[in-house]
């Protein structure tokens, strides 16, 4: 049985962690079958946006233990290349050209909370939970700390990777975390209501909206600036833009 399910209709790349008797717990093959989902839906032009679940009652609980537990060899080589298949994940979801949502139900802690922010948009159930625990177990949540310090305040991110507490959804919320926290009655369907909502929107300008917004990130002002001005000028080429314009003009 697959680690990752995968299937696209309608414009939506549908991508569901796949280990539910393990809370989905991340091990080197998941992490593979991940990357190579993002990969596939990428490549795909049919692709509007990409919906990234967890099968079963947790998003994802991090890295599986046992796997750590069983190695012991103290292969340094070892440990950073599987630590770089995680890093690659990451880089992975942040430069695929169409925009990823996370639904987070459960817990998503350590790596999985992780991954969870890592999407573009995060839509929670209101009983799901985000954390890092790692310091419980004399671990670091390393990687994914470049993510957290870009989403919260300093003194919010220290206090979550040094206590390890596992939050609520509506603190998560309130952190800056997250962006919607749905009831968990309801929670399957306005899912798929938003993600609708959001694969009828331009394609061509989602793209180029996601590059840009990433891309301006460590620049300073003024190039940011101008590369929103090389942005602006490029999107009046595309045919998206060609017939909004004419849809608008034919409502005035």
């Amino acid at each position: 049985m697959k680690k990752v399910e995968y299937e696209c209709t309608d414009g939506i790349a549908r991508v569901a962690l796949n280990r539910p008797e393990r809370r989905n717990a991340l091990d080197q093959e998941l992490l593979t079958e991940l990357r190579d989902a993002l990969r596939v839906s990428a490549a795909d032009d049919s692709v509007r946006m990409v919906l990234l679940t967890g099968a079963g009652k947790d998003f994802c609980s991090g890295m599986d233990l046992r796997t750590f537990a069983e190695d012991a060899s103290g292969d340094l080589a070892k440990f950073q290349a599987e630590a770089r298949n995680m890093a690659g994940l990451l880089l992975n979801m942040r430069r695929h050209p169409r925009p990823i949502i996370a639904a987070v139900q459960g817990r998503a802690l350590g790596g999985g909370c992780g991954i969870a922010t890592a999407a573009d948009i995060v839509l929670a159930a209101d009983s799901a939970q985000f954390g890092y625990p790692e310091i419980n177990i004399g671990f670091v949540p390393a990687i994914v700390t470049a993510i957290l310090r870009r989403l919260v305040s300093e003194k919010r991110a220290f206090e979550l990777i040094a206590t390890g507490q596992a939050i609520p959804a509506r603190t998560a919320l309130d952190y800056g975390m997250i962006n919607r926290v749905f009831a968990a009655e309801t929670f399957e369907r306005q899912v798929e209501d938003f993600v609708t909502n959001l694969a009828s929107k331009s394609t061509s300008a989602l793209t180029m909206s996601k590059e840009l917004f990433y891309r301006t990130d460590a620049m300073q002002f003024e190039a940011a600036i101008q590369a929103g001005a090389d942005v602006n000028a490029l999107a009046r080429t595309t045919e998206d833009f060609r017939r909004g314009i004419e849809k608008f003009l034919k409502k005035t």
